[in-house]
């Protein structure tokens, strides 16, 4: 079977960026919903009219993987406004109360830096801004359940990063 609209894809890969610095392996086969929300959408065109057992090496330009940086995702809010336990790479689907109010809905804010009065915390994907290279093997292709479909993804969304 090929890869389709609304089918099931089990991939492993190897995430680089442009000057081989190893980002993220996957050695073990994850299923992904092409169509859904799983996947970039350039790493769905790549896919489409492949099938199992083929290897492909995606070079993905910024404006087709993370997008770029976007200085205006990044916040400046009071500390008194986080827990005391607080870390870098922290995530928060919502801001504390006592925060500007400048987040963006649906939109996940990083904890980039702490310091004693403020912490900024970053809207952009932690890809974003940087080119990637993606080495993917294809292991199996199998239609899509209709509760995969109506769900729209399998839960392994590894490259969308959403609230």
């Amino acid at each position: 079977m090929k890869i389709t609209e609304q089918c099931v894809a089990a991939l492993t890969w190897t995430l680089s960026d442009t000057l081989g610095e190893e980002l993220d392996r996957l050695d073990e086969p994850v299923e992904f919903l092409v169509g859904g929300r799983d996947l970039l959408e350039s790493i769905e065109a790549a896919l489409h009219g492949h099938g199992a057992g083929e290897e492909m090496e995606l070079h993905l330009e910024p404006e087709r993987a993370f997008g770029d940086f976007d200085d205006q995702l990044l916040l400046l809010e009071p500390r008194s406004a986080f827990p005391t336990e607080l870390e870098v790479g922290l995530a928060f689907e919502q801001l504390p109360p006592g925060c500007s109010g400048a987040a963006q809905p649906d939109r996940l804010y990083f904890v980039s830096e702490i310091y004693p009065e403020h912490v900024v915390l970053d809207g952009n994907h932690p890809l974003a801004g940087i080119a990637l290279r993606l080495d993917l093997k294809i292991h199996a292709v199998r239609e899509a359940t209709v509760d995969e479909v109506g769900r729209g993804s399998l839960g392994a969304g590894f490259f969308r990063l959403e609230a």
